[in-house]
């Protein structure tokens, strides 16, 4: 091989290395080494996953899914940008981890939506009176199939749902066949309009920090890093 080859093999490397360390030395840079490392390996890292319809402590909600917790509420993966809710990530293929409701809701599916669902929760259990939504997406895969069980057809409004029961699974519908996500379930808590609607989820401003819901950890601001888990506390 040519000198001039292996030195620019050996320059690709070093910048490949340079990049991850700077990442590991970063929150934000740190959980997507993990959500990396979990992709290539999900069975070396069973202990990083949290149960679907588990529940931390005494937090109102159950877990919604099986899987690593990957991305946290306002977590930034570029300039300007802020994570609205929390990604789960269950390391297996779409179609197969099952989603269920973390909590009692009346469920909406808009006629235009393929992989989301929402729920209405009248009385947040941490501000009583006080309406809330949760939202959940990723539910098909990169050509639009979608994963939400039979029940709730596009069209669907102001269902009844209890928590613990089964929406649907998990997805890579991101609206581009050409740029599927990974194999997730995007989940947070927006706010009502005051007037009875759900606020653009868009915006984070418009959702709660989702961790005193679930009793984890999950506000980017306040991470160390570390993939979040739920703490057992002291008896």
């Amino acid at each position: 091989m040519p000198k001039q080859a292996v030195w620019i093999i050996l320059i690709i490397v070093a910048i490949a290395a340079g990049v991850w360390i700077y990442r590991s030395m970063t929150p934000s840079g740190a959980r997507s080494n993990h959500v990396w490392e979990f992709f290539a390996d999900p069975s070396s890292h069973a202990d990083w996953k949290v149960a679907a319809g588990s529940r931390c402590g005494e937090a109102p909600f159950l877990f919604p899914t099986d899987g690593m917790i990957g991305f946290l509420w306002d977590d930034s993966f570029r300039v300007g940008h802020r994570h609205q809710g929390i990604d789960i990530f269950a390391g297996t293929e779409v179609g197969v981890t099952a989603i269920v409701a973390a909590y009692d809701g009346y469920l909406t599916r808009q006629a235009d939506w393929k992989s989301s669902v929402i729920m209405r929760v009248p009385s947040d259990p941490l501000a009583p009176g006080r309406q809330i939504w949760l939202y959940y997406t990723h539910m098909a895969d990169n050509a639009g199939n979608s994963y939400i069980v039979a029940n709730f057809p596009p069209g669907t409004k102001e269902v009844f749902v209890a928590a613990g029961t089964l929406l649907g699974y998990q997805g890579d519908y991101s609206g581009d066949p050409n740029n599927p996500t990974g194999i997730h379930l995007h989940f947070s808590i927006v706010k009502d309009d005051g007037n009875g609607n759900f606020l653009n989820e868009l915006a984070i401003k418009n959702t709660y920090d989702p961790s005193p819901y679930l009793g984890i950890p999950l506000n980017a601001k306040k991470s160390d890093g570390e993939v979040p888990l739920c703490k057992p506390t002291d008896s």
